[in-house]
């Protein structure tokens, strides 16, 4: 039995498993241990965000609080990457709420080629102006359909049940209104 537990550490469950095992139990040490995996890499993530160690801090003990809830709530194809984008968005949120900013920057979420200089204020400002603007220029359903996947992180299956659109239509409004958005937003780069 002790040679058993011993092979069992040499291969540790990865993550996935260890998400559909706390989801199962509950057990907060279970998603402790897979928070701790990804810590260091939220604490990036919210450094380069928040530009404050401190503040760094407690956002990664904010976002460890968010999962005991939303690893229920949403589905999870890779953990990792999943962690990533509700850090960056927690970062975003919070950002948002102090600039009293009305869109979160898509062109962040998405990972757009036009990238933000954090020390430039006056472009952040200036980009994301542009960024409401071509949000703005999109297709009804197409702005209904990237703030939903994008900034709610919802899933194709919830979108559909919210909006009513098929399941094919979801996938194109996204997809065009991502292209549509990349496309204002390097027009408008090109402006500047």
């Amino acid at each position: 039995m002790h040679w058993f537990s011993n092979s069992k550490k040499s291969a540790p469950e990865d993550d996935e498993a260890l998400v559909a095992r706390y989801r199962k139990t509950g057990d907060l040490a279970v998603l402790g241990e897979l928070f701790q995996r990804h810590a260091e890499m939220v604490y990036y993530v919210c450094l380069r965000y928040l530009e404050d160690s401190e503040r760094c801090k407690d956002a990664v003990m904010q976002i460890f609080e968010e999962l005991i809830s939303k690893i229920h709530k949403q589905e999870i194809k890779k953990f990792v990457t999943w962690l990533y984008v509700l850090s960056r968005n927690h970062c975003l949120m919070q950002l948002r709420a102090e600039k009293k900013i009305h869109h979160v920057s898509i062109e962040e979420i998405m990972e757009f080629p036009i990238r933000m200089h954090p020390d430039d204020r006056n472009e952040k400002e200036q980009q994301l102006t542009a960024l409401e603007r071509c949000m703005e220029q999109l297709s009804r359903q197409q702005q209904k359909s990237v703030d939903l996947f994008f900034l709610q992180e919802k899933c194709y299956k919830e979108i559909v049940e919210l909006t009513g659109y098929s399941l094919k239509e979801v996938k194109s409004y996204i997809q065009n209104g991502k292209r549509n958005l990349k496309i204002c937003m390097e027009k408008h780069r090109g402006q500047e």
